[in-house]
C-alpha cells in the first residue's frame, strides 16, 4: 500500500495547478477521466481524435543522462504540455495522458470530423514543433528524436473503455512506425482494402433552393462494414499515415464512375479529394487513363470537391492540376468556407465554381442574426469568385428558410435527405 501512495505522491508532482492538462499513469486510463471525457464528448456528438508522440531514442537518453534521465524525461513533458496548451482550446482537451515514460497519448474533442484530418496532423505538427523547440533550446544537448501518429476513437464500437484502449494502442503503433507489430497490422488492412477495393459509396442529394429538385450529389466513402475501418474519418486517417491516400482517393473515383454508368445518373456528381491527391504529378494522366476506360461520362458532370485545410501553397502541382482539370471541363468545388482562414485562401488562389459553406456557420443560422450576417458576407464572396453556394448541414425548416431569403442556390443535410445508394435516392 505504501508503494501505491508513494506512487500517486510522484505523479501529482507533475500537476500544474492552473492548467487543464492532466497526466494520468497507464494503470488508469481506463479510468474515468479518459473514458468518461471520450463518452461525454460522444454524447455531445463530437468525434475524440487521440495523438501520440513517442520518444525512439529513449535507451540511448537513458544511457547518457543516467541518474538526470527521470528530470529529464519531467521537463521534455512539462514543454510538451505547455505546446497543447498553445495550441488547442482548453474546452477541447480531455486528457494527456503519460502511457510509458517515452510516450505521450493526448485524447482531444474534435467538433466537426468530416473534414478535419488535415488539421489534425497539422496541431500534431505545430505541437511536436513547439514542444521540440523549447527541449532543444533549454534542455541537455542530447536530443531527443520523437515521432507522432493519430487514431480517431471508433464510435461504433460496444465498449467506450475498450474503443479507448484500442485507439491509444494503434496511434502509438503509428508514432513508433514500422517497429511494431501493429503499423504493420495497419498497413496490411488498409492494403488489402486498397487491392480488393472494399469500400461502399453512399449519395447525398444536394438541392436547388429555389425549385427544391435535386441538382446534385456528393459520394460519401465507407470502409468495409462491421469493422474498426468503416468510418471515414479511420480510413482515411490510416490511409494517409500508412501512404495509401493516394490509392485510395483513386478507388473512390474508380467506383464513382461505375456508379454513374450503372445507375445513369444525370445530375452532376461531387467527389472528395484531398489537395494531396489533387495535388499529385499523377494524378491528371491517371484519371484520365480512368475516364477512358469508362467512357460515356462528360467532365462537366463531375465535381472535384477540395476538402480538408492542407496549405496548398505547399503542394508544387496543386494550381495546376486544377487548371489543367478545369481546362478539360471539370468543376471544381471548395468545402468548409466559414470554418476558418484557409478555405478563404483557396477561394482566392483557385476562384472555385462551387463555394460549399460550412455547417458551423449553418447552425442555427435562424435563431443567431451574427450566423445570417456572415452567410450574406460569403455570399458576396461567391458572386465576387463566380461561384454557386452550397450551404450544408440544413437539419430543420427554419435553417431551410434563411436559405430561401438569402437567395442561396444550392443545399443539403438531413434535412432533405440522408446518404444512401444512389440508385435508391434518385425519386428524392
Amino acid at each position: 500500500m505504501a508503494r501505491i501512495k508513494d506512487k500517486l505522491a510522484a505523479w501529482g508532482k507533475i500537476f500544474l495547478p492552473h492548467s487543464c492538462v492532466r497526466y494520468y499513469p497507464p494503470q488508469f486510463i481506463v479510468r474515468n477521466p479518459v473514458v468518461q471525457g471520450v463518452g461525454n464528448a460522444f454524447d455531445e456528438g463530437c468525434e475524440v481524435a487521440v495523438i501520440a508522440y513517442t520518444v525512439h531514442n529513449h535507451q540511448e537518453l537513458a544511457q547518457q543522462l543516467g541518474g538526470e534521465y527521470p528530470q529529464y524525461l519531467s521537463k521534455m513533458k512539462n514543454h510538451f504540455r505547455y505546446a497543447v496548451n498553445k495550441e488547442i482550446e482548453e474546452r477541447n482537451i480531455i486528457v494527456l495522458h503519460d502511457y510509458f515514460s517515452y510516450s505521450l497519448t493526448l485524447f482531444i474533442r474534435v467538433e466537426d470530423g468530416r473534414q478535419c484530418i488535415s488539421e489534425i496532423a497539422g496541431k500534431m505538427k505545430k505541437i511536436l514543433c513547439e514542444a521540440e523547440t523549447k527541449i532543444n533550446g533549454e534542455m541537455s544537448p542530447v536530443a531527443p528524436v520523437i515521432d507522432t501518429g493519430f487514431i480517431f476513437i471508433d464510435k461504433n464500437h460496444h465498449s467506450i473503455q475498450e474503443a479507448v484502449l484500442n485507439g491509444q494502442q494503434q496511434a502509438l503503433a503509428i508514432s513508433a512506425k514500422k517497429g511494431q507489430s501493429e503499423f504493420n497490422q495497419m498497413v496490411y488492412e488498409v492494403n488489402k482494402i486498397v487491392a480488393e477495393k472494399n469500400i461502399r459509396l453512399l449519395a447525398q442529394p444536394i438541392i436547388d433552393v429555389a425549385s427544391k429538385k435535386i441538382h446534385a450529389w456528393e459520394m460519401l466513402t465507407r470502409g468495409p462494414e462491421g469493422t474498426s475501418l468503416e468510418s471515414p474519418l479511420q480510413l482515411f486517417s490510416v490511409a494517409r499515415q500508412t501512404s495509401s491516400l493516394y490509392a485510395l482517393e483513386m478507388i473512390v473515383l474508380e467506383k464513382t464512375l461505375e456508379q454513374i454508368l450503372l445507375t445513369q445518373c444525370r445530375e452532376d456528381i461531387f467527389i472528395n479529394f484531398t489537395p494531396i491527391t489533387l495535388g499529385s504529378p499523377r494524378f491528371v494522366a491517371d484519371m484520365k487513363e480512368m475516364l477512358s476506360r469508362k467512357g460515356a461520362i462528360p467532365p462537366g458532370q463531375i465535381t472535384f470537391e477540395v476538402t480538408e485545410r492542407d496549405s496548398i501553397e505547399e503542394i508544387e502541382n496543386f494550381v495546376y492540376n486544377i487548371k489543367e482539370l478545369r481546362r478539360m471541363g471539370f468543376k471544381i468545388a471548395v468545402d468548409d468556407t466559414g470554418a476558418g482562414y484557409a478555405s478563404l485562401n483557396t477561394i482566392s488562389e483557385i476562384m472555385p465554381d462551387i463555394i460549399k459553406i460550412d455547417r458551423s456557420v449553418i447552425e442555427n443560422i435562424d435563431k443567431n442574426s451574427v450566423k445570417e450576417s456572415m452567410l450574406k458576407g460569403l455570399l458576396l464572396v461567391a458572386r465576387e469568385a463566380g461561384s454557386l453556394v452550397v450551404a450544408e448541414g440544413i437539419e430543420n425548416e427554419e435553417e431551410a428558410s434563411v436559405l430561401s431569403r438569402n437567395k442561396v442556390d444550392l443545399a443539403q443535410g438531413y434535412f432533405y435527405a440522408r446518404p444512401g445508394r444512389l440508385n435508391s435516392l434518385a425519386s428524392v
